[in-house]
């Protein structure tokens, strides 16, 4: 059987309600005495209960993350460091891949209502779903908007955008095409789209964009690529909006004999340490992910306080070139 609470504290000769004290840090307790509760904890190999101590405290002290998949490399990194940041502000995370299937995102919020979260971090695409004051909970999101209520932590997707654009123009690229996601989707990333349509429209170039419809599909990504080397085969500059479809393009244009840089340059965006260890030569627009972490829990947690009114609508945080040898 599980050791009590009444057993710790009757080998270390103390009353229950004292090793309650401990465990919660409440009131005067000599340092013989907590070292006495310790020891016993250790001998039984006793272990609080963090259910009935965060009834007690009113505080669960879990965040529950929704994001669409791990395993994409920036999700990945970003679940990295928001773990490492609430392990190092007290808190444990519940981890919720959605897949952006609206019936899994319903049901991992119910999920994270009934263990009573604290706060929740969201990275996905649908709207409508997080009823914000109804539920009185911290919410943040990260590059989506969800409602008018919930803010939205990113980077600046438009000036990164416009950055990878203009690169490719000063390296003198005719015919620049955008890869994406589909259009409908209302979130920051989609300024990326306009920062480049604003760009070559500026230069009097046509812009041409293809979608991607299911976006972490590896099959999609390359009928969608196979499709554009057949409608423009004139394409010498390629923008992916994600680092992803930027190594899909190159390879398919490997296989087809194209020879990228000389032929076709290209720049992605998100800049992972996973992209950059295994295709070191991709030139992107690099996120600062640690950054969007920490923007996130940082303000996740004035809400948590209550501080709901004082919490900012965007916060957009600075990106950067990583140049490579394919732009």
């Amino acid at each position: 059987m599980k050791p009590k609470i009444e057993d710790v504290a009757k080998l270390a000769g103390v009353s229950p309600t004292t090793v309650s004290r401990v465990l919660n840090n409440r009131g005067y307790i000599s340092n013989e005495t907590r070292e006495k509760v310790q020891q016993a904890m250790n001998e039984l190999n006793y272990f609080p209960n963090d259910v009935a101590r965060s009834l007690f405290n009113k505080r669960s002290n879990l965040i529950g993350v929704i994001l669409p998949t791990t395993s994409n490399p920036f999700f990945g990194e970003l679940t990295f460091h928001i773990e490492k940041i609430c392990a190092e502000q007290g808190f444990k995370v519940l981890l919720c891949n959605s897949l952006n299937q609206i019936d899994k995102e319903e049901k991992y919020l119910e999920m994270l209502l009934r263990n009573q979260v604290d706060g929740i971090i969201v990275g996905t695409h649908n709207r409508g779903i997080l009823d914000y004051h109804k539920q009185n909970l911290a919410v943040v999101a990260i590059d989506r908007y969800l409602s008018e209520n919930i803010p939205v932590v990113c980077s600046d997707n438009y000036e990164g955008g416009k950055m990878a654009t203009e690169l490719l123009i000063s390296e003198g690229c005719k015919n620049i095409v955008l890869i994406d996601g589909v259009g409908e989707l209302e979130t920051p990333a989609r300024l990326r789209r306009k920062a480049y349509i604003d760009l070559l429209q500026s230069h009097s170039m046509e812009p041409v964009i293809y979608e991607i419809p299911e976006v972490f599909d590896r099959k999609s990504q390359e009928d969608v690529i196979h499709t554009l080397f057949q409608e423009c085969p004139e394409v010498d500059g390629v923008f992916a909006t994600n680092d992803l479809f930027a190594a899909s393009f190159i390879n398919a244009a490997k296989r087809l004999g194209k020879d990228v840089p000389n032929q076709i340059k290209v720049v992605g965006y998100d800049g992972t340490e996973t992209v950059q260890t295994l295709l070191p030569e991709l030139t992107t627009i690099q996120q600062p992910i640690g950054l969007i972490a920490q923007a996130a829990i940082d303000i996740l947690l004035k809400g948590i306080e209550g501080e709901f009114t004082k919490l900012p609508v965007e916060t957009l945080l600075p990106i950067s070139v990583i140049k490579g040898s394919t732009a």
